[in-house]
């Protein structure tokens, strides 16, 4: 008699903040490449959509999440820096998403965070286990949103505070690139070494695998993880990955040039393709998110 190899239920996993800048080109990545044995549910705000789940976050789901047989939430949802951006919406939302989560029995939410909560440094990587000490208004909402996240984990919830370097298509400096009228060029630091800045990256659809892999390990995740590719970047790389012109001008006094992660802790959980670390791929895999 033969028997049959069991099939692997798919695991469904809500991602929240699918109509984000960051949100949009993970969610291309997916549909356009779906990791195997996983099931993506779009969260949005447009009532008239037939797809996804419509939920604005301003209040909760009229019925939950119960019932959706959902494995794991990614909350990429947030305010960025902008003219009067409300910054305690970073709060806000976040505890929405967990308080639906928790409700429903939802076991484990990854949670978008920052790399701006560790601020400037010294130039050396940032651990996890590195003091947050941010700069900025955005920084420090991040701060505030993660120590919302304790009464949540008390309650029984496996949250992972996701400290996310820069997303190359989200990022200023590409941002600056989609925008400028052609030919204009960037205006880039140079510091003493005649180098630019250099910080830490990732590409989109590199992000997507790592999302769909955090989300479905059957072990617990740590509290806090660094989500950038190994290798750093520099500025000018990007620049010239882009096929975009820049010029140099010299880094004012006080500016850094190393603001990077060390993402160890990460690299034990994920196995990273060494081809997508450089800026060029990077470039590529936001590139390939972008209308044609």
């Amino acid at each position: 008699m033969k028997t049959s190899t069991p099939v692997a239920e798919s695991k469904r996993i809500l991602l929240v903040g699918s109509t984000g800048r960051v949100g949009q080109m993970v969610m291309h990545h997916w549909r356009s490449k779906p990791p195997t044995g996983v099931e993506f549910i779009a969260q949005h705000r447009d009532p008239d959509r037939n797809d996804g789940l419509f939920w604005s976050l301003a209040e909760p789901l009229e019925d939950g999440l119960a019932g959706r047989q959902i494995d794991a939430i990614i909350c990429l949802a947030g305010v960025t820096p902008g003219p009067d951006a409300d910054m305690a919406q970073n709060t806000r939302l976040a505890e929405a998403v967990l308080a639906a989560a928790h409700k429903a029995g939802i076991r484990r939410v990854l949670l978008a965070s920052s790399s701006a909560v560790y601020g400037a440094g010294n130039g050396t990587p940032f651990a996890e286990s590195d003091a947050t000490a941010a700069v900025n208004a955005y920084g420090a909402a991040k701060i505030a949103m993660e120590a919302a996240c304790t009464p949540w984990r008390d309650a029984g919830l496996e949250i992972c505070c996701l400290r996310i370097g820069n997303v190359a298509g989200a990022d200023a400096l590409l941002m600056n690139v989609a925008r400028a009228a052609e030919g204009a060029p960037l205006t880039i630091d140079c510091f003493e070494d005649g180098r630019g800045p250099v910080r830490s990256y990732i590409g989109a659809r590199t992000l997507a695998d790592i999302l769909a892999n955090l989300a479905t390990r059957p072990s617990v995740l740590p509290k806090i993880l660094n989500i950038a590719e190994l290798d750093f970047v520099f500025m000018e790389d990007l620049a010239r990955a882009a096929d975009h012109p820049f010029t140099y001008r010299p880094a004012q006094v006080g500016a850094f040039q190393r603001i990077t992660l060390d993402c160890r802790r990460l690299r034990a959980l994920h196995t990273f393709d060494p081809d997508t670390a450089n800026a060029a791929r990077m470039v590529a895999q936001w590139k390939e998110t972008l209308p044609r």
